[in-house]
């Protein structure tokens, strides 16, 4: 089995930045792809980036792109989700997901792998 465990989030100002970390533990030897998710206050899941862990291949949502960058630590097995110019509608509950097969999706359905969310909180 694969956990993940994710870390760094908080609280910022409206500009600031914060730096997300999932760190995988366990059998990840075929873990293919991995993604950020965020749940805003009262409303549903939605993919923030992707990234095959192998290539490097990333896709990102409209509304962070150019603020936001994933990577993946293939050594730490880690992933990381840097976030720039953050806003107070980046507020959420962050996770990090993983499957076993390549794919640049979006969609919570893709992914049978979760951590258990940590929160970012934008003032502005």
């Amino acid at each position: 089995q694969v956990q993940l465990v994710e870390s760094g989030g908080g609280s910022a100002q409206a500009g600031g930045s914060l730096r997300l970390s999932c760190a995988a533990s366990g059998d990840t030897t075929y873990v293919r792809s991995m993604a950020w998710f965020r749940q805003p206050p009262g409303k549903g899941r939605e993919g923030v980036a992707s990234i095959w862990t192998g290539g490097g291949t990333t896709v990102y949502a409209e509304s962070v792109k150019g603020r936001f960058t994933i990577s993946h630590d293939n050594a730490k097995t880690t992933l990381y989700l840097q976030m720039n110019n953050l806003n107070p509608e980046d507020t959420a509950i962050y996770y990090c997901a993983a499957v076993r097969v390549r794919t640049n999706s979006l969609l919570t359905g893709f992914y049978n792998i979760w951590g258990q969310g940590t929160q970012v909180t934008v003032s502005s």
